[in-house]
């Protein structure tokens, strides 16, 4: 019997080391790096063929809508499990493996990192498929990716025997940390090693088995954050109380360290993990001088950087071996080989409690986005993008009013016991205390340009009566 491969998609972390186009607020995964789809949504895309089931995305709280309007923008029917709190890869997998089985027993589970780029989509699914038998014996299947160079940013896999009921699988002899320079090198030499893609094929029973066995503390806490959980949109809300008394480990030292049952299927596939400026430099198109250009770049006499401009040109003289990277609100220079060392930049910038480090200055809500253009004492200017059939919610401020223009689309606006609509260069004031709301009732973007004024602008000063999108 062919069993169905649900992808299991875990949207957790920050890609701090591609800032300042990666943000807290506004991750990597949910980027589009190398094209017009985010990594997430290739993520998607390529488990999306004869075999597998609809994708079950796990993330927090604070990506749920971004995640779920990338799936939904896909076409694909997103069902999304939201983590409480932070517990790394194990509980996530044990968690979606509990919530798949309660459906499909049989089912064998994807679990995919939403943050890596594969060039080669039919060898990554002709992998799957090689996998799928192993992984259906009750073999927990990771996917090791042979090195082209002594990486030293990378676990690794060794790997035994081949499988002989499993073709193109082979038993795995150890997991092994990431290794200094001269270690690495022995591992290309060897040809028994590959890197750990953080990829696995599993069957839902077989991981909630070893779990239970290896880390006997995780599948319980998952059990009872699933039995107390809540439901509301496309949602799965983990009980909170319930899922922070699981260990917060990683599925790699959790169980595929200490298994017996592991399995690894060699690919050669175009795989990064785009974990870092150098990386993303490595896979990108680059001119004949060796620079990769993304947006109004101009170059002279400049070899081997990475360029990347979002809103103004950024012109480079004589440079080499740079990452320079340039968003509205920020520009990161740094020779290329620290590129692994951006992070640590981050945390500094954190330590200072710098604003770039969390948002950009567009800021996505489940409505659309605003945008902040100007700002002084007493006042503020954004810009306010608004999905077809979208609406913030009603509310009131108790310390700014609005002025609202609008300069595409139709509004629908709420002001008190009034609602009427506004045509483009038509405007209307929203006073100090009125409750009110702002929707999209057509079928193209809404945008508005919103002048506040007042004592304090802070984005806290909204009291909420309702709420499409059932947030607080």
């Amino acid at each position: 019997m062919t069993r169905t491969i649900i992808p299991v998609i875990l949207c957790g972390g920050g890609g701090t080391r591609l800032w300042p186009l990666s943000r807290a607020a506004f991750p990597k995964q949910l980027l589009a790096l190398g094209g017009g789809q985010s990594l997430l949504q290739e993520t998607a895309l390529r488990a999306a063929a004869p075999g597998f089931g609809p994708p079950l995305a796990v993330c927090n709280e604070e990506y749920r809508f971004l995640v779920a309007q990338q799936l939904q923008d896909l076409g694909q029917a997103g069902r999304v499990m939201l983590e409480p709190v932070g517990r790394n890869t194990c509980p996530a997998a044990a968690a979606a493996a509990l919530y798949v089985a309660a459906e499909d027993p049989e089912a064998l589970l994807l679990i995919l990192p939403s943050d890596h780029v594969i060039a080669d989509v039919a060898g990554f699914r002709a992998a799957v498929e090689a996998g799928a038998r192993a992984a259906a014996a009750g073999r927990l299947v990771t996917f090791g990716v042979t090195p082209d160079r002594p990486e030293t940013g990378y676990g690794y896999v060794k790997r035994a025997e081949a499988l002989a009921d499993a073709p193109g699988c082979y038993r795995v002899e150890r997991f092994v940390e990431k290794p200094d320079a001269a270690t690495a090198e022995a591992y290309l030499a060897s040809g028994d090693y590959a890197w750990n893609s953080g990829m696995f094929l599993v069957s839902a029973q077989a991981l909630l088995d070893e779990t239970r066995r290896l880390a006997p503390d995780i599948v319980p806490a998952c059990e009872a954050a699933l039995a107390a959980a809540g439901r509301d949109q496309d949602f799965v809300r983990l009980d909170a109380e319930a899922f922070a008394k699981s260990p917060s480990i990683s599925l790699d030292h959790a169980v595929m360290e200490k298994t017996d049952r592991a399995a690894v299927v060699p690919v050669d596939i175009g795989w990064s993990d785009v974990g870092s400026w150098d990386a993303l430099w490595r896979i990108s198109q680059s001119d004949d001088d060796g620079n990769t250009l993304v947006g109004d770049v101009v170059t002279l006499d400049s070899r081997g950087s990475y360029l990347h401009s979002e809103s103004r040109l950024l012109a480079a003289l004589g440079v080499e071996d740079l990452t320079v990277v340039a968003t509205t609100d920020a520009v990161l220079v740094c020779p290329r080989g620290r590129a692994q060392d951006v992070r640590d930049l981050v945390a500094r910038l954190d330590r200072d409690e710098r604003p770039e480090t969390t948002h950009h200055r567009r800021v996505h809500r489940p409505w659309g986005s605003y945008e902040s253009i100007d700002t002084d004492d007493g006042f503020q200017v954004k810009r306010l993008i608004l999905l077809p059939g979208a609406s913030i919610s009603l509310q009131r401020h108790r310390h700014r009013a609005e002025h609202w223009v609008v300069v595409r689309g139709t509004a629908e606006v709420t002001r008190d016991e009034e609602v009427f609509e506004l045509e483009p260069n038509q405007s209307t004031h929203i006073p100090v205390g009125a409750v009110h709301r702002l929707r999209n009732p057509g079928g193209e973007e809404l945008h508005i340009i919103e002048v506040q004024c007042g004592d304090y602008l802070g984005e806290d000063d909204i009291e909420r009566f309702e709420d499409i999108y059932g947030r607080a």
